[in-house]
């Protein structure tokens, strides 16, 4: 009996020991670390509400939302009395946009904590994002009765002052000479004037608009295509992937593979450069949907409030209607599957219902668009709940029956922060590439790109590191209330 409570507790001072280690590894943003440590001293003392919240916390750091949920009610589980099982919890909810049920988690830490005027500020910025997601609700317009902003704006009526001296457009054509005088000022920190932002970015969604849900690329032989991934309002390493790969042009076209906007502070330059390349040549620059085009997510994470900030109201609708025009995904030469997220919940999807798929709307919560901005691979085969908490996981087995199923060779995919920039995962079959390096100034990791050369499309993977930026925080421009949670 002795034996068995010795074990016992060396197996709990164990645990406390792996515990601080973990604790070190966050500090030092290793965050994939500190999970791996916490998960240890959870097999040695699952009893442990600390280890369940601080695992919980280091998830929502990875943006794994859902796994913090599980983990933060695990926590509640076992000491319903723990406040900060209710405060990860609540986060999550909140970085999920689920502001209803982030609101009961805080309500608790009050209850727990009344004295705690931390609690209490949390309590009040979580009731106002309720009571203005009410009144929001309340006023919606029904999808079927809105009208196009884009269609009540004529960017040629809008006067350019004579004491502004920035990047114009003459005419109606972009062209490559004020594309590089717009990314200069942008590196200056200087603005676009609005008329040649309208410009830009009506003259982006009439191409977009006309775009199939699936669009097909052709790369003749002996030519090159470049995949990048999510850039995430990074402008200045946006510009230092230009400087390693050259601008974008008929003869070094690019795909930017969604995500373009959120997190980075500096995401109206990266979505007007993006579009400005498109309007220059449409075949030089291909742009696919992520997660983060859409109203929920630009609501939170700092796109919307620095629209506002920078062009103004009106522009924040502009953007929404136009991302619901962004194609879902891409094939190059017949072979090579591109998509911001991944694969599907379902086998036997063809290329063909994705062609299908009526892509002009806000990205639903389940469904075959919800899976392609939001899915991860998984390393166990068959599929698995999603880490995120929306869309799923999927192994390699579904993996290798879609490309069989389509005639496909590789999965290009982006949505996931990685070490090098990239990782390639499913015996080859899976590429994840990741643009935005040292990912919101904390990550640490590289940036890549995928090069292709046909004919035989194999990829040429370039990382490279961050690139400094003027000292402006990523989130700079997010909600009060994530802020104070991030």
């Amino acid at each position: 009996m002795a034996t068995i409570v010795e074990s016992a507790n060396s197996n709990i001072d164990r645990a406390e020991e792996i515990k601080l280690s973990a604790n070190e590894a966050f500090k030092a943003n290793k965050f994939s670390q500190a999970i791996d440590l916490y998960s240890q001293a959870i097999e040695l003392n699952g009893s442990n509400a600390v280890y369940w919240a601080n695992r919980a916390f280091a998830h929502t750091k990875l943006e794994e939302y859902g796994s913090a949920v599980q983990d933060a009610t695990k926590a509640i589980e076992i000491d319903p009395r723990y406040s900060k099982g209710y405060y990860r919890r609540g986060a999550a909810y909140l970085a999920m946009g689920k502001f209803k049920e982030a609101l009961k988690d805080f309500q608790q830490v009050k209850k727990i904590c009344p004295n705690d005027p931390d609690a209490t500020k949390k309590l009040k910025e979580c009731e106002k994002a309720v009571q203005k997601l009410r009144f929001e609700e309340a006023i919606a317009v029904h999808e079927s009765e809105k009208r196009s902003i884009a269609d009540s704006i004529d960017f040629h009526t809008i006067e350019v002052e004579s004491q502004y001296i920035g990047a114009r457009i003459e005419g109606e054509v972009v062209t490559l000479e004020f594309v590089k005088k717009m990314m200069d000022e942008f590196k200056n920190q200087r603005r676009l004037h609005k008329r040649y932002a309208y410009q830009i970015i009506l003259q982006a969604r009439e191409m977009l608009q006309a775009m199939p849900s699936l669009v097909d690329i052709s790369v003749p032989n002996g030519h090159h295509f470049t995949v990048c991934g999510d850039v995430h309002g990074q402008f200045y390493d946006l510009l230092n992937i230009f400087e390693l790969n050259g601008l974008p042009s008929e003869e070094n076209p690019y795909l930017f593979n969604g995500d373009f906007v959120d997190r980075g502070s500096f995401s109206v330059e990266v979505i007007l450069t993006l579009f400005a390349f498109k309007c220059m040549s449409p075949t030089a620059m291909y742009l696919s949907r992520g997660n983060h085009e859409s109203k929920s997510m630009n609501k939170i994470y700092g796109f919307e409030g620095e629209v506002r900030s920078k062009l103004g109201e009106m522009f924040v609708e502009l953007f929404a209607e136009v991302f619901c025009c962004l194609p879902l995904a891409h094939v190059i030469n017949d072979k090579i599957f591109v998509v911001h997220g991944g694969l599907f919940s379902v086998d036997g999807v063809k290329l063909s219902d994705i062609q299908a798929i009526d892509r002009f709307c806000e990205p639903p919560e389940e469904g075959l668009m919800c899976e392609l901005l939001w899915s991860d691979p998984q390393p166990q085969q068959g599929r698995g709940p999603s880490k995120r908490g929306v869309g799923l996981s999927f192994g390699e087995d579904v993996t290798k029956r879609f490309l069989q199923e389509n005639n496909l060779d590789l999965v290009v995919r982006s949505h996931e922060v990685k070490d090098e920039g990239y990782e390639i995962e499913h015996n080859g079959k899976l590429i994840t590439v990741f643009s935005a390096p040292n990912y919101c100034d904390q990550m640490g990791n590289k940036g890549a790109f995928i090069r292709f050369t046909a004919p035989d499309l194999k990829p040429d993977i370039v990382s490279f590191s961050a690139v400094p930026h003027p000292d402006v925080k990523p989130m700079a421009y997010a909600s009060n209330f994530l802020q104070m949670f991030s």
